[in-house]
């Protein structure tokens, strides 16, 4: 698990303080990702490799995804 000096907010981040966004915390083997609303809730954790497809898949659905072996 990241420690909380390593989690970054969105740039998209809400007026005010920014807490009404996501922060993501990235280490060598994976992508944590939270909602800065509820830091102590359990986090969504992606393999490195699975992350920018993810992402890709969210802005656009047409995004093409490659298989992710187990």
């Amino acid at each position: 698990m990241a420690t909380p000096d390593n989690w970054r907010k969105s740039s998209y981040s809400g007026p005010g303080d920014g807490d009404s966004c996501v922060e993501i915390s990235n280490r060598q083997d994976h992508i944590t990702i939270r909602d800065s609303k509820a830091p102590t809730r359990t986090p969504l954790t992606f393999p490195t490799e699975a992350f920018v497809p993810f992402v890709g898949a969210l802005k656009n659905p047409g995004f093409p995804m490659r298989h992710m072996e187990p």
